[in-house]
């Protein structure tokens, strides 16, 4: 298994670190944040703007591009990155938890996941060979095997079923990807096992003698309380090999960035930052901000004063909250510009401030920094 991975500098007080992941499209510097492109797209920005913002690297997703356009279709470009004009490096998750949350009348074995699309209801297996063959075909630098994710509250007996199916599956995950891809991708694997630290550990145990890449933890961030997660995170992460990328799926606010980052991970994807400036809440240093506040409909600051990022250096809150209230379709490519930058410039700051030997001094700012209930 390629080890692409290697640890640049660390943080003697807590388990943050530095690295730089060596892919085929490019060199991703960690901790790093991956804008989500599920459909071919981070909603509403160009890679233009994913490149000025300071994008390293992109999510896609297996489930979704599969559905459609179909792999057929990309195939005529060779990959995703010609499909979508985007030459750095992707990520593309397994498809299993759109499976999960998506899907209808999703049905799992050892086999793979039996599952009805919600697009046009038409049946489809996912297995872990087809998952890696679309994930193939896509061309991503960071292949994921498939698992099989858990609701939150899971019965253990639950989630030790799905981290057993979760775990075989990793293993014809792997053995596809060496027959199928001349090995030049990264291909992670995925812990399971809920809430439960032996489980989790388990799960470590089981994917780690399979030799991967990369590790992530998945089956957080799915409802459980905040200081779970990062308990779970702090239990599972030191028993992962240290000289592979820690991934976080699916995650998250600010906060958990920091504080995950602060036990180890390196590497996370979320849809908060785009979602959430659909829905006209950004993100700032000093909280986040609601741009539809009455208070914004005459200020003429930008959204956060000490940001660079496109918007904040050409428009004012009260234009921002005049596009929202009005519901044109630029006001969600200012906030999301706004609200990704605001996320690659924070884990951007953390690399300087790991490499710099101030990750605590950092962190401490960051909360003092963070005004009672926000920004408004």
């Amino acid at each position: 298994m390629p080890h692409p991975f290697q640890v640049t500098a660390r943080c003697t007080t807590t388990r943050a670190r530095t690295g730089r992941l060596s892919l085929v499209h490019g060199t991703v510097e960690t901790p790093v944040f991956m804008p989500v492109g599920t459909l071919g797209t981070v909603k509403s920005l160009t890679p233009e703007d994913l490149t000025a913002a300071g994008a390293q690297i992109i999510l896609g997703n297996t489930y979704h591009l599969y559905l459609r356009p179909g792999c057929d279709v990309i195939d005529r470009f060779s990959g995703l990155h010609r499909f979508m004009n985007w030459d750095g490096p992707i990520l593309t998750d397994s498809g299993g938890f759109q499976v999960f949350s998506l899907a209808r009348l999703t049905r799992i074995t050892e086999a793979g996941a039996s599952f009805q699309s919600h697009i046009d209801g038409s049946r489809h297996l996912l297995t872990p060979e087809k998952s890696i063959e679309i994930q193939i075909s896509l061309d991503s630098d960071v292949i994921m095997c498939l698992d099989q994710c858990i609701a939150y509250p899971a019965e253990r007996a639950a989630a030790l079923a799905a981290l057993e199916i979760t775990t075989q599956w990793a293993g014809r995950c792997r053995k596809t990807w060496r027959e199928q891809s001349g090995e030049k991708n990264a291909l992670f694997g995925i812990v399971q096992g809920g809430m439960y630290d032996d489980l989790r550990r388990m799960s470590a145990e089981a994917l780690t003698a399979m030799d991967f890449s990369g590790y992530a933890l998945g089956g957080l961030s799915v409802g459980e309380p905040n200081q779970m997660m990062y308990d779970v995170a702090e239990a599972a992460l030191p028993l992962l090999p240290g000289d592979r990328p820690k991934y976080i799926m699916g995650v998250g606010t600010p906060e958990d960035l920091v504080e995950l980052t602060a036990r180890g991970a390196d590497m996370f994807d979320c849809v908060m930052p785009t979602r959430n400036a659909r829905n006209g809440q950004l993100f700032t240093r000093r909280g986040t901000l609601n741009i539809a506040n009455s208070r914004h409909r005459t200020d003429t600051a930008p959204v956060d004063s000490e940001c660079v990022c496109y918007t904040c250096r050409n428009y004012s809150r009260a234009y921002l909250r005049h596009l929202y209230q009005s519901r044109e379709l630029l006001a969600y490519r200012l906030n999301t510009l706004h609200n990704l930058h605001y996320y690659l410039d924070l884990t951007a700051r953390m690399r300087s401030a790991i490499a710099e030997g101030r990750f605590e001094a950092f962190r401490k700012r960051f909360y003092a920094d963070r005004e009672p209930g926000g920004a408004a």
